[in-house]
């Protein structure tokens, strides 16, 4: 916990097991700080092409239907959660302002609407590695403190030095009130964190939430074993010097082979390689004949091949991976 703080804007630190109890403690302390400022029907924005979690209000916040298949009471998930488009700033203005108004019949009752947070991934992993934009983050912090709301970031995927940066928010010049993280936090150990700073930090009394296994000493101590690395060895720059060589790599290949590859983009060592519309193939179906090759890679959506190395790649690794993903491809043209 003192390492995290130390490391980032945060004054205090949550342990749970995973991401997605990461974000729903997020959503948790979201809702009851909108209550503390006597807001009874408190929303939370979230991205469309989102991904937070799979359990039920992270699930929820995952502004993707696919994902809601199944899962529904009465064709709804869980209330107080509303979706706008990514990187989208006059919707989000817009949606924002409707939010804090309260309908008529609703302040009658008594009830008050208002904005409990904006929750967002400075990178979105599972919306085909779209990085946020600096003005469309600096529009969502503006509007939380407009009306006294919370700006959180989903950092489970991208943190922990992924981006480049320990943390994906500092490439878009924005403080966060929350943050989370999970993922890398434990080197393959489960952990995951919830991080608060200022009001945010103490909105929480005892009992407000917990978890069993939260800040056990294993997980700790893995957590601990990963940021001394980090911290020892200047992953970060190996983060960015081999992020460059992947990106020139892949554009490349997708300049070679511009009938099947669109635009290469992401941060760091999380970048993804777009599939174009008539290249009769899917990005699971390359992924597929990667795999053929020796190469693990992911989908990010339909029409994204997502490269997520581990962060002490070194540079003929990268090369190596860079020739199996071109011999795919041609071997999908041929």
């Amino acid at each position: 916990a003192a390492w995290l703080c130390e490391n980032s804007c945060a004054d205090k630190v949550f342990f749970c097991n995973s991401g997605a109890e990461s974000n729903e403690a997020a959503i948790k302390l979201a809702r009851r700080h909108a209550h503390n400022r006597g807001i009874t029907d408190p929303v939370i924005i979230t991205a469309e092409s989102s991904f937070h979690g799979r359990t039920l209000a992270t699930v929820t916040a995952t502004a993707q239907p696919k994902y809601h298949k199944g899962f529904t009471y009465g064709g709804e998930m869980v209330r107080g959660f509303r979706y706008s488009p990514y990187n989208d700033e006059d919707a989000l203005k817009k949606l924002v302002e409707e939010i804090n108004t309260t309908p008529e019949e609703d302040a009658k009752a008594g009830r008050k609407r208002g904005l409990a947070a904006i929750m967002l991934e400075p990178l979105q992993g599972e919306g085909g590695i779209r990085p946020g934009t600096p003005s469309f983050f600096q529009t969502a912090r503006s509007l939380c403190d407009q009306s006294g709301a919370l700006l959180m970031c989903d950092e489970v995927q991208v943190g922990m030095g992924r981006s480049g940066s320990l943390w994906g928010h500092q490439q878009l010049g924005v403080t966060p009130d929350v943050f989370t993280s999970a993922k890398a936090l434990g080197g393959g150990v489960p952990i995951g964190a919830m991080l608060a700073r200022g009001e945010a930090a103490d909105v929480f009394g005892p009992g407000d939430h917990a978890s069993t296994y939260g800040g056990n000493p294993l997980a700790c101590a893995a957590g601990l074993a990963v940021a001394t690395y980090l911290s020892e060895n200047d992953v970060l720059s190996n983060v960015r010097a081999r992020g460059e060589q992947l990106s020139e790599g892949l554009e490349k290949i997708a300049k070679k082979y511009p009938s099947v590859l669109g635009e290469v983009r992401g941060w760091g060592l999380l970048k993804g390689v777009a599939i174009r519309d008539d290249a009769g193939c899917t990005a699971a179906e390359l992924v597929g004949d990667a795999m053929k090759q020796g190469l693990l890679l992911v989908a990010a959506g339909p029409s994204v091949v997502r490269f997520v190395p581990p962060l002490i790649v070194n540079e003929s690794e990268i090369d190596d991976a860079l020739k199996r993903f071109e011999a795919a491809i041609a071997s999908r043209v041929s």
